[in-house]
Protein backbone atom coordinates (compact mmCIF):
# COMPACT_ATOMS: atom_id res chain seq x y z
CA UNK A 1 0.00 0.00 0.00
CA UNK A 2 0.75 3.58 -0.31
CA UNK A 3 0.24 6.26 1.85
CA UNK A 4 -1.22 9.63 -0.41
CA UNK A 5 -0.95 13.00 0.52
CA UNK A 6 -2.77 15.63 -0.95
CA UNK A 7 -1.41 19.45 0.43
CA UNK A 8 -4.02 21.85 -0.52
CA UNK A 9 -4.28 25.66 -0.31
CA UNK A 10 -5.88 25.44 3.47
CA UNK A 11 -6.32 21.43 3.92
CA UNK A 12 -3.99 18.58 3.88
CA UNK A 13 -4.84 15.22 3.54
CA UNK A 14 -3.87 11.59 3.56
CA UNK A 15 -5.07 8.34 3.14
CA UNK A 16 -3.56 4.60 2.73
CA UNK A 17 -4.30 2.82 -0.76
CA UNK A 18 -4.04 -0.78 -1.89
CA UNK A 19 -2.70 -1.42 -5.44
CA UNK A 20 -6.42 -2.79 -6.17
CA UNK A 21 -7.86 0.91 -5.57
CA UNK A 22 -9.47 -0.36 -1.84
CA UNK A 23 -8.25 3.30 0.37
CA UNK A 24 -8.91 3.82 4.18
CA UNK A 25 -10.73 7.22 5.48
CA UNK A 26 -8.93 10.73 4.75
CA UNK A 27 -7.39 12.67 7.65
CA UNK A 28 -7.50 15.99 7.52
CA UNK A 29 -5.62 19.19 8.78
CA UNK A 30 -6.43 22.60 8.46
CA UNK A 31 -2.74 24.97 7.62
CA UNK A 32 -2.87 28.61 7.79
CA UNK A 33 -3.70 30.76 4.98
CA UNK A 34 -3.15 34.61 5.70
CA UNK A 35 -4.32 37.42 3.73
CA UNK A 36 -3.00 40.47 3.91
CA UNK A 37 -3.60 43.70 2.92
CA UNK A 38 -2.24 44.43 -0.74
CA UNK A 39 -4.08 41.04 -2.26
CA UNK A 40 -1.33 39.24 -0.58
CA UNK A 41 -2.22 35.88 0.62
CA UNK A 42 0.63 33.89 2.26
CA UNK A 43 1.40 30.65 3.83
CA UNK A 44 3.77 29.15 6.32
CA UNK A 45 5.94 26.42 5.55
CA UNK A 46 6.59 25.57 8.79
CA UNK A 47 3.25 24.97 9.59
CA UNK A 48 2.06 23.27 6.01
CA UNK A 49 4.99 20.50 6.42
CA UNK A 50 3.19 20.33 10.53
CA UNK A 51 -0.10 19.24 8.85
CA UNK A 52 2.00 16.53 6.78
CA UNK A 53 3.24 15.19 9.35
CA UNK A 54 -0.39 15.02 11.65
CA UNK A 55 -2.03 13.52 8.42
CA UNK A 56 0.52 10.47 7.58
CA UNK A 57 0.39 9.58 11.48
CA UNK A 58 -3.08 9.43 11.33
CA UNK A 59 -3.57 7.84 8.72
CA UNK A 60 -0.92 5.00 9.41
CA UNK A 61 -3.21 4.73 12.20
CA UNK A 62 -5.68 2.65 9.94
CA UNK A 63 -3.21 0.09 8.15
CA UNK A 64 -5.21 -2.74 9.89
CA UNK A 65 -8.17 -2.05 7.72
CA UNK A 66 -5.76 -3.22 4.72
CA UNK A 67 -4.41 -6.10 6.26
CA UNK A 68 -1.17 -6.66 6.26
CA UNK A 69 0.06 -5.22 2.79
CA UNK A 70 3.33 -3.28 3.69
CA UNK A 71 4.43 0.41 3.22
CA UNK A 72 5.67 0.63 -0.36
CA UNK A 73 5.92 4.11 -0.83
CA UNK A 74 4.89 7.91 0.21
CA UNK A 75 2.80 9.60 -2.94
CA UNK A 76 2.46 13.30 -2.48
CA UNK A 77 0.53 16.30 -4.61
CA UNK A 78 -0.50 19.30 -3.80
CA UNK A 79 -1.61 22.61 -4.37
CA UNK A 80 0.36 24.27 -7.57
CA UNK A 81 1.48 28.06 -9.09
CA UNK A 82 2.28 30.49 -6.30
CA UNK A 83 5.95 30.84 -5.12
CA UNK A 84 7.76 29.05 -2.51
CA UNK A 85 11.52 30.52 -1.76
CA UNK A 86 14.14 28.51 0.18
CA UNK A 87 17.62 28.37 1.01
CA UNK A 88 19.96 25.79 0.74
CA UNK A 89 19.15 24.43 4.26
CA UNK A 90 15.31 23.99 2.75
CA UNK A 91 13.94 26.76 5.08
CA UNK A 92 11.55 29.22 3.56
CA UNK A 93 13.20 32.59 2.41
CA UNK A 94 9.74 34.65 4.04
CA UNK A 95 6.76 32.87 3.82
CA UNK A 96 5.74 31.25 0.71
CA UNK A 97 3.29 33.18 -2.05
CA UNK A 98 -0.12 31.44 -2.67
CA UNK A 99 -1.14 31.30 -6.04
CA UNK A 100 -3.63 33.32 -4.84
CA UNK A 101 -1.79 36.37 -4.34
CA UNK A 102 -2.71 39.04 -5.99
CA UNK A 103 0.58 41.29 -5.20
CA UNK A 104 1.61 40.99 -9.21
CA UNK A 105 -1.52 42.28 -10.95
CA UNK A 106 -0.12 45.44 -11.88
CA UNK A 107 3.27 43.23 -13.52
CA UNK A 108 0.70 41.06 -15.15
CA UNK A 109 -0.91 44.68 -16.76
CA UNK A 110 2.26 46.20 -18.19
CA UNK A 111 2.87 42.16 -19.88
CA UNK A 112 -0.51 42.33 -21.26
CA UNK A 113 0.05 45.53 -22.62
CA UNK A 114 3.59 45.40 -24.13
CA UNK A 115 2.49 41.73 -25.60
CA UNK A 116 4.70 39.44 -22.97
CA UNK A 117 1.79 37.54 -22.58
CA UNK A 118 0.84 36.59 -26.26
CA UNK A 119 4.20 36.00 -27.01
CA UNK A 120 5.25 33.61 -23.54
CA UNK A 121 1.85 31.55 -24.84
CA UNK A 122 2.94 31.17 -28.35
CA UNK A 123 6.25 29.47 -26.80
CA UNK A 124 5.16 27.61 -23.98
CA UNK A 125 0.99 27.50 -23.98
CA UNK A 126 1.16 28.96 -20.40
CA UNK A 127 -1.17 31.59 -19.43
CA UNK A 128 -0.27 33.74 -15.88
CA UNK A 129 -2.63 35.00 -13.88
CA UNK A 130 -1.15 37.47 -10.82
CA UNK A 131 -0.20 34.42 -8.54
CA UNK A 132 1.81 32.77 -10.87
CA UNK A 133 5.52 32.32 -10.27
CA UNK A 134 7.01 34.92 -13.47
CA UNK A 135 4.68 37.83 -12.22
CA UNK A 136 5.70 37.29 -8.83
CA UNK A 137 9.60 36.52 -9.50
CA UNK A 138 9.48 39.79 -11.47
CA UNK A 139 7.48 41.43 -8.67
CA UNK A 140 9.83 40.26 -6.00
CA UNK A 141 12.78 41.11 -8.32
CA UNK A 142 11.61 45.09 -8.44
CA UNK A 143 10.34 45.32 -4.45
CA UNK A 144 12.52 43.09 -2.94
CA UNK A 145 15.23 41.83 -4.65
CA UNK A 146 17.04 40.78 -1.29
CA UNK A 147 14.82 37.76 -0.90
CA UNK A 148 15.82 36.62 -4.17
CA UNK A 149 19.28 37.19 -3.34
CA UNK A 150 18.76 34.84 -0.07
CA UNK A 151 16.90 32.30 -1.74
CA UNK A 152 18.73 29.51 -3.46
CA UNK A 153 15.35 27.85 -5.22
CA UNK A 154 12.18 29.03 -6.24
CA UNK A 155 9.49 26.25 -6.60
CA UNK A 156 6.32 25.06 -5.49
CA UNK A 157 4.66 23.80 -2.53
CA UNK A 158 5.33 20.01 -3.17
CA UNK A 159 9.23 20.48 -3.85
CA UNK A 160 9.00 22.59 -0.58
CA UNK A 161 7.82 19.91 0.93
CA UNK A 162 9.88 17.15 -0.28
CA UNK A 163 13.00 19.21 0.44
CA UNK A 164 12.51 19.15 3.71
CA UNK A 165 11.33 15.25 4.24
CA UNK A 166 14.47 14.11 1.69
CA UNK A 167 16.72 16.29 1.32
CA UNK A 168 16.26 16.65 -2.42
CA UNK A 169 16.36 19.91 -4.90
CA UNK A 170 13.68 18.77 -7.19
CA UNK A 171 10.65 19.82 -8.98
CA UNK A 172 8.24 17.67 -10.63
CA UNK A 173 7.63 18.13 -14.68
CA UNK A 174 4.16 19.32 -14.42
CA UNK A 175 5.06 21.85 -11.92
CA UNK A 176 7.99 23.33 -14.17
CA UNK A 177 5.57 23.27 -16.85
CA UNK A 178 4.37 26.43 -15.40
CA UNK A 179 5.61 28.51 -16.86
CA UNK A 180 9.15 28.49 -18.37
CA UNK A 181 9.15 24.94 -19.22
CA UNK A 182 9.18 24.00 -23.35
CA UNK A 183 7.25 20.69 -22.24
CA UNK A 184 7.99 18.56 -25.41
CA UNK A 185 11.76 18.24 -24.45
CA UNK A 186 11.32 19.09 -20.37
CA UNK A 187 13.57 21.93 -20.41
CA UNK A 188 13.44 25.24 -19.69
CA UNK A 189 13.11 27.67 -22.74
CA UNK A 190 15.60 30.53 -22.20
CA UNK A 191 13.67 32.61 -24.18
CA UNK A 192 10.63 32.54 -22.19
CA UNK A 193 12.99 33.51 -18.92
CA UNK A 194 14.23 36.77 -21.49
CA UNK A 195 10.83 37.54 -22.23
CA UNK A 196 9.53 38.20 -18.65
CA UNK A 197 13.23 39.75 -17.60
CA UNK A 198 13.63 36.68 -15.34
CA UNK A 199 17.01 35.25 -16.94
CA UNK A 200 19.44 36.40 -14.16
CA UNK A 201 17.21 33.81 -11.65
CA UNK A 202 17.60 30.70 -13.92
CA UNK A 203 19.66 30.01 -11.01
CA UNK A 204 16.74 29.35 -8.97
CA UNK A 205 15.10 27.10 -11.14
CA UNK A 206 15.71 23.37 -10.60
CA UNK A 207 15.76 21.19 -13.30
CA UNK A 208 12.62 18.63 -13.86
CA UNK A 209 13.16 15.02 -11.97
CA UNK A 210 13.06 12.98 -15.04
CA UNK A 211 10.04 10.28 -15.46
CA UNK A 212 10.14 7.65 -12.36
CA UNK A 213 12.29 9.41 -10.04
CA UNK A 214 11.71 8.59 -5.83
CA UNK A 215 13.77 10.22 -3.27
CA UNK A 216 14.75 8.32 0.12
CA UNK A 217 12.97 9.65 3.27
CA UNK A 218 15.43 10.99 5.47
CA UNK A 219 15.48 9.48 9.01
CA UNK A 220 14.82 12.39 11.03
CA UNK A 221 11.89 13.14 8.70
CA UNK A 222 10.78 9.58 8.86
CA UNK A 223 10.67 9.42 12.79
CA UNK A 224 8.16 12.34 12.36
CA UNK A 225 6.07 10.91 10.20
CA UNK A 226 6.32 7.35 11.97
CA UNK A 227 7.84 5.81 8.55
CA UNK A 228 10.81 4.02 8.03
CA UNK A 229 13.78 5.74 6.88
CA UNK A 230 14.62 5.31 3.18
CA UNK A 231 10.98 4.62 2.35
CA UNK A 232 10.98 6.09 -1.88
CA UNK A 233 9.03 9.32 -1.86
CA UNK A 234 7.35 10.49 -5.20
CA UNK A 235 6.90 14.31 -5.57
CA UNK A 236 3.47 14.79 -7.92
CA UNK A 237 2.29 15.80 -10.40
CA UNK A 238 0.84 18.65 -8.63
CA UNK A 239 -3.24 18.32 -7.64
CA UNK A 240 -4.59 19.40 -11.18
CA UNK A 241 -2.57 16.35 -13.56
CA UNK A 242 -3.22 14.12 -10.43
CA UNK A 243 -7.03 14.43 -10.49
CA UNK A 244 -6.81 13.75 -13.89
CA UNK A 245 -5.06 10.30 -13.76
CA UNK A 246 -6.70 9.69 -10.68
CA UNK A 247 -10.12 9.66 -12.42
CA UNK A 248 -9.08 7.36 -14.80
CA UNK A 249 -8.16 9.54 -17.96
CA UNK A 250 -6.04 7.67 -20.09
CA UNK A 251 -7.36 8.13 -23.46
CA UNK A 252 -6.77 11.23 -25.95
CA UNK A 253 -9.55 13.65 -25.85
CA UNK A 254 -10.72 12.54 -22.37
CA UNK A 255 -12.05 15.76 -20.25
CA UNK A 256 -11.62 15.95 -16.67
CA UNK A 257 -13.50 18.62 -14.78
CA UNK A 258 -12.68 19.63 -11.35
CA UNK A 259 -14.98 21.16 -8.86
CA UNK A 260 -13.05 22.11 -5.69
CA UNK A 261 -11.96 25.25 -4.45
CA UNK A 262 -11.41 26.88 -7.65
CA UNK A 263 -12.67 24.96 -10.98
CA UNK A 264 -10.21 23.24 -13.43
CA UNK A 265 -11.34 21.79 -16.93
CA UNK A 266 -8.59 19.95 -18.68
CA UNK A 267 -8.21 17.25 -21.60
CA UNK A 268 -5.40 14.47 -22.49
CA UNK A 269 -3.77 15.00 -25.52
CA UNK A 270 -0.72 13.38 -27.73
CA UNK A 271 0.75 16.71 -28.39
CA UNK A 272 1.94 19.84 -26.54
CA UNK A 273 -0.35 22.38 -28.22
CA UNK A 274 -2.09 25.11 -26.56
CA UNK A 275 -6.03 25.32 -26.22
CA UNK A 276 -7.32 27.74 -29.30
CA UNK A 277 -8.17 29.91 -27.00
CA UNK A 278 -8.53 34.10 -27.86
CA UNK A 279 -6.89 35.09 -24.58
CA UNK A 280 -3.35 33.57 -23.90
CA UNK A 281 -5.00 31.34 -20.96
CA UNK A 282 -4.44 28.08 -19.51
CA UNK A 283 -1.41 25.87 -19.66
CA UNK A 284 -0.09 23.27 -21.09
CA UNK A 285 1.74 20.37 -18.79
CA UNK A 286 4.04 17.92 -18.89
CA UNK A 287 2.68 14.34 -17.40
CA UNK A 288 4.83 11.44 -16.00
CA UNK A 289 3.98 9.90 -19.46
CA UNK A 290 5.91 9.29 -22.39
CA UNK A 291 3.84 11.32 -25.30
CA UNK A 292 1.04 12.19 -23.21
CA UNK A 293 0.37 15.91 -22.39
CA UNK A 294 -2.70 17.63 -20.69
CA UNK A 295 -4.31 20.90 -21.70
CA UNK A 296 -5.53 22.96 -18.54
CA UNK A 297 -8.10 25.60 -17.85
CA UNK A 298 -7.84 26.10 -14.55
CA UNK A 299 -10.12 29.01 -13.18
CA UNK A 300 -10.01 30.75 -10.12
CA UNK A 301 -13.57 30.69 -9.32
CA UNK A 302 -15.44 27.24 -7.89
CA UNK A 303 -16.99 26.09 -4.67
CA UNK A 304 -14.74 29.11 -2.68
CA UNK A 305 -17.33 31.20 -4.39
CA UNK A 306 -20.08 29.41 -3.30
CA UNK A 307 -18.65 28.78 0.39
CA UNK A 308 -18.77 32.97 0.13
CA UNK A 309 -22.46 32.90 -0.69
CA UNK A 310 -23.62 30.55 2.01
CA UNK A 311 -21.88 32.55 4.64
CA UNK A 312 -23.38 35.37 3.75
CA UNK A 313 -26.96 33.68 3.69
CA UNK A 314 -25.75 31.64 6.84
CA UNK A 315 -26.36 29.04 5.09
CA UNK A 316 -24.96 26.21 6.13
CA UNK A 317 -23.05 23.64 3.02
CA UNK A 318 -25.38 20.41 4.04
CA UNK A 319 -28.32 22.20 2.65
CA UNK A 320 -26.75 23.06 -0.58
CA UNK A 321 -28.91 20.27 -2.51
CA UNK A 322 -32.52 21.22 -0.80
CA UNK A 323 -31.47 24.86 -1.75
CA UNK A 324 -31.22 23.73 -5.22
CA UNK A 325 -34.11 21.93 -5.86
CA UNK A 326 -36.27 24.86 -3.98
CA UNK A 327 -35.42 27.02 -7.22
CA UNK A 328 -36.32 26.02 -11.11
CA UNK A 329 -33.47 25.95 -13.79
CA UNK A 330 -32.82 29.11 -14.65
CA UNK A 331 -33.20 30.60 -10.78
CA UNK A 332 -36.66 32.52 -11.56
CA UNK A 333 -34.93 34.93 -13.63
CA UNK A 334 -31.78 35.57 -11.31
CA UNK A 335 -28.42 35.29 -12.89
CA UNK A 336 -24.60 35.66 -12.13
CA UNK A 337 -21.31 36.33 -13.34
CA UNK A 338 -19.24 33.89 -10.87
CA UNK A 339 -15.62 36.00 -10.62
CA UNK A 340 -15.38 36.42 -6.80
CA UNK A 341 -11.70 35.98 -6.67
CA UNK A 342 -9.58 38.77 -5.35
CA UNK A 343 -7.30 37.79 -8.05
CA UNK A 344 -10.02 38.16 -10.91
CA UNK A 345 -9.73 35.09 -13.59
CA UNK A 346 -7.43 33.35 -15.18
CA UNK A 347 -9.43 30.96 -17.44
CA UNK A 348 -11.02 30.60 -20.02
CA UNK A 349 -9.58 33.96 -20.24
CA UNK A 350 -7.13 36.04 -18.15
CA UNK A 351 -8.47 39.47 -16.46
CA UNK A 352 -7.35 40.43 -12.76
CA UNK A 353 -10.47 43.19 -13.08
CA UNK A 354 -13.11 40.43 -13.01
CA UNK A 355 -15.52 40.46 -10.78
CA UNK A 356 -18.78 38.82 -10.04
CA UNK A 357 -22.22 40.26 -9.91
CA UNK A 358 -25.87 39.17 -9.83
CA UNK A 359 -28.72 40.45 -12.50
CA UNK A 360 -32.47 39.80 -12.47
CA UNK A 361 -33.15 40.38 -8.29
CA UNK A 362 -36.42 41.30 -7.28
CA UNK A 363 -38.01 41.17 -3.29
CA UNK A 364 -39.88 38.16 -5.25
CA UNK A 365 -36.02 36.37 -5.37
CA UNK A 366 -35.40 34.47 -2.48
CA UNK A 367 -31.81 32.65 -1.31
CA UNK A 368 -32.37 29.78 -3.45
CA UNK A 369 -32.39 31.71 -6.33
CA UNK A 370 -29.04 33.44 -5.55
CA UNK A 371 -27.50 29.97 -4.78
CA UNK A 372 -28.77 28.24 -7.83
CA UNK A 373 -28.23 31.24 -10.24
CA UNK A 374 -24.62 31.01 -8.60
CA UNK A 375 -24.27 27.21 -8.95
CA UNK A 376 -25.05 27.51 -13.05
CA UNK A 377 -23.05 30.42 -13.67
CA UNK A 378 -20.41 28.69 -12.49
CA UNK A 379 -21.02 25.45 -15.09
CA UNK A 380 -21.26 27.86 -17.69
CA UNK A 381 -17.73 28.94 -17.00
CA UNK A 382 -17.16 25.02 -16.88
CA UNK A 383 -18.67 24.82 -20.46
CA UNK A 384 -16.77 27.70 -21.61
CA UNK A 385 -13.57 26.41 -20.52
CA UNK A 386 -14.01 22.81 -21.76
CA UNK A 387 -15.04 24.42 -25.10
CA UNK A 388 -11.95 25.74 -25.23
CA UNK A 389 -9.70 22.89 -25.02
CA UNK A 390 -11.79 20.43 -27.46
CA UNK A 391 -12.95 18.02 -25.11
CA UNK A 392 -14.30 14.76 -27.78
CA UNK A 393 -14.63 11.70 -25.31
CA UNK A 394 -15.82 10.96 -21.61
CA UNK A 395 -15.61 13.50 -19.16
CA UNK A 396 -14.68 12.66 -15.72
CA UNK A 397 -15.58 14.79 -12.62
CA UNK A 398 -14.54 15.70 -9.40
CA UNK A 399 -14.44 17.49 -6.06
CA UNK A 400 -16.56 19.00 -3.61
CA UNK A 401 -18.99 20.26 -5.86
CA UNK A 402 -19.36 16.90 -8.01
CA UNK A 403 -20.17 15.13 -4.63
CA UNK A 404 -23.45 17.68 -4.73
CA UNK A 405 -26.48 15.54 -6.47
CA UNK A 406 -28.45 18.39 -7.96
CA UNK A 407 -25.27 20.55 -8.91
CA UNK A 408 -24.13 17.50 -10.44
CA UNK A 409 -26.94 17.79 -12.42
CA UNK A 410 -26.84 20.84 -13.45
CA UNK A 411 -23.25 20.37 -14.50
CA UNK A 412 -24.16 17.74 -16.39
CA UNK A 413 -27.17 19.75 -18.41
CA UNK A 414 -25.05 22.28 -19.07
CA UNK A 415 -22.62 20.26 -20.51
CA UNK A 416 -24.73 18.30 -22.32
CA UNK A 417 -23.79 14.85 -21.64
CA UNK A 418 -23.28 12.30 -18.96
CA UNK A 419 -20.79 12.93 -16.23
CA UNK A 420 -18.22 9.88 -14.64
CA UNK A 421 -18.12 10.88 -10.99
CA UNK A 422 -15.75 9.95 -8.53
CA UNK A 423 -16.49 11.05 -4.88
CA UNK A 424 -13.09 9.84 -3.03
CA UNK A 425 -9.94 11.74 -2.98
CA UNK A 426 -8.88 11.52 -6.81
CA UNK A 427 -5.41 13.64 -6.18
CA UNK A 428 -3.99 11.41 -4.00
CA UNK A 429 -5.16 8.03 -6.66
CA UNK A 430 -3.42 9.94 -9.05
CA UNK A 431 -0.35 10.16 -7.09
CA UNK A 432 -0.43 6.63 -6.17
CA UNK A 433 -0.93 5.96 -9.76
CA UNK A 434 2.21 7.69 -10.27
CA UNK A 435 4.47 6.48 -7.63
CA UNK A 436 3.50 2.81 -8.35
CA UNK A 437 4.93 3.66 -11.94
CA UNK A 438 8.19 4.41 -10.62
CA UNK A 439 7.87 1.32 -8.13
CA UNK A 440 7.42 -0.76 -11.33
CA UNK A 441 4.38 -2.02 -10.53
CA UNK A 442 1.36 -0.21 -12.53
CA UNK A 443 -1.89 -0.06 -11.89
CA UNK A 444 -4.66 -0.41 -14.13
CA UNK A 445 -6.52 2.75 -14.28
CA UNK A 446 -9.32 0.97 -15.90
CA UNK A 447 -10.15 -0.53 -12.55
CA UNK A 448 -9.80 2.60 -11.36
CA UNK A 449 -12.53 4.42 -13.21
CA UNK A 450 -15.21 1.25 -12.70
CA UNK A 451 -15.72 2.64 -9.71
CA UNK A 452 -16.92 6.02 -11.12
CA UNK A 453 -21.20 7.01 -11.07
CA UNK A 454 -22.64 8.20 -13.78
CA UNK A 455 -24.51 11.30 -13.67
CA UNK A 456 -27.02 11.15 -16.58
CA UNK A 457 -27.69 14.48 -18.96
CA UNK A 458 -31.35 15.24 -18.83
CA UNK A 459 -32.59 16.12 -22.46
CA UNK A 460 -34.98 18.97 -20.58
CA UNK A 461 -32.03 20.55 -18.96
CA UNK A 462 -30.08 20.80 -22.13
CA UNK A 463 -32.29 22.19 -24.19
CA UNK A 464 -32.92 24.94 -21.09
CA UNK A 465 -29.34 25.55 -20.08
CA UNK A 466 -28.13 25.69 -23.93
CA UNK A 467 -30.16 28.97 -23.85
CA UNK A 468 -28.89 29.67 -20.26
CA UNK A 469 -25.34 29.84 -21.96
CA UNK A 470 -25.96 31.63 -24.62
CA UNK A 471 -26.99 34.28 -22.39
CA UNK A 472 -24.04 34.05 -19.92
CA UNK A 473 -21.66 34.31 -22.50
CA UNK A 474 -23.62 37.84 -24.31
CA UNK A 475 -23.40 39.08 -20.44
CA UNK A 476 -19.70 38.00 -19.97
CA UNK A 477 -18.76 39.98 -23.06
CA UNK A 478 -20.20 43.53 -22.28
CA UNK A 479 -18.80 42.84 -18.65
CA UNK A 480 -15.69 42.15 -19.85
CA UNK A 481 -15.88 45.14 -21.82
CA UNK A 482 -16.68 47.24 -18.95
CA UNK A 483 -13.62 45.77 -17.09
CA UNK A 484 -11.17 46.69 -19.90
CA UNK A 485 -12.09 50.59 -18.72
CA UNK A 486 -11.89 50.46 -15.22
Amino acid sequence: MIVGVDIGTSVTKAQLISHDGRTTPAHEARSTVYTLPGHRVEQDLDDVVGTVETVVRAALADAAQLGDERVEALALTGQGDGLWLRDATGDSVGRALSWMDGRAADRLDRWTADGTLRALHRRTGVGLFPGSAAPLLAHLAEHEPERLAAAETAGYCVDAVVQRLTGAVTVDVSDASQPFLDVATRTYDETALELCGLSAHRRLLPDPAPPGTLHPLLPDAARRLGLPAGLPVSAGPFDIPACAFGSGVAEPGEGNLIIGTTLAAQVLDTEPRPALAEDPAGMVLATPYEGRFLRVMPAMIGTAGLDWLLKLLDVKIEALDALLVQSPPGAAGVTALPFLSTSGERAPFVDPRARGRFDGLSPLAGRADLVRALCEAVAYSARHCMETLGVTRTVTACGGGARSGEWARIFAGVLGGDLEVCDDAVGIRGAAHVAWRSLGTPVDPGAWRARLRTVTAERGLIDHYAEGYAAYRQTLDTAREGWSTR
